[in-house]
């Protein structure tokens, strides 16, 4: 299974993606780490965002598309790009796309530690968050799975 973290920045949309496959996890080289909506007021640029997503996803075989969520108010409340962002992603077809919360999914890496320092991995300090959104998340179907055994 290949998993794209997603996480959302102002009007960036930072990734990182894993394979993972027989209980070994390997995180995958590819061309973007970011993609940016430069102006969100424009639809075509809107749809330009979403066709190079959708673009990257197709390229890579990503299967999953895992956001990390992000309250609607609040102190820590995303912004109105971010929430158009996330809905670009959402409307994109041929590839799921979920939310993990981010207490989800500390839990989940507190339960399954992330062994290998993000400094050693080749991916950016930027894209920790989005790794471990994807990381989190493969372990979160993991569990699933192996209940269901």
């Amino acid at each position: 299974m290949k998993v794209c973290g997603v996480d959302i920045k102002g009007s960036e949309a930072i990734i990182a993606v894993i394979s993972y496959d027989r209980g070994l996890i390997d995180i995958d080289e590819v061309r973007l780490r970011k993609l940016t909506l430069h102006y969100d007021k424009d639809a075509e640029k809107l749809q330009a965002f979403q066709n190079t997503f959708k673009k990257f996803l197709d390229d890579y075989k990503i299967e999953r598309v895992v956001i990390r969520e992000r309250p609607q108010k609040g102190k820590f409340a995303g912004g109105a790009i971010g929430f158009k962002i996330e809905a670009a992603l959402q409307l994109i077809t041929d590839v799921q796309v979920e939310f993990i919360s981010p207490t989800q999914s500390k839990e989940l890496i507190k339960k399954n530690p992330i062994v290998v320092d993000i400094r050693d991995t080749g991916l950016k300090q930027f894209q920790e968050l989005a790794f471990s959104t994807a990381y989190s998340y493969v372990m979160k179907t993991k569990y699933i799975s192996d209940e269901d055994i």
